[in-house]
């Protein structure tokens, strides 16, 4: 994802602003992190360049 993506992201639970965290670029794109909510704390991952929006109760684990 292209990280000027975060200034229209919100969290999906509050709709509050979303910081990254821990990013892993390859080339322009962030392909790897977290989004953390600035006003809940939740948190949202970004694997293969896809950030998963999902509120908690709805993500599905991956399996190791």
């Amino acid at each position: 994802m292209k990280e000027s993506l975060l200034e229209i992201l919100c969290c999906p639970l509050d709709k509050h602003d979303l910081e990254l965290e821990d990013a892993e670029y390859e080339d322009d794109e962030v392909v790897g992190g977290t989004l953390v909510c600035t006003e809940c704390g939740e948190r949202y991952p970004i694997e293969d360049g896809i950030p998963n929006l999902l509120p908690p109760d709805m993500r599905e684990e991956s399996p190791a």
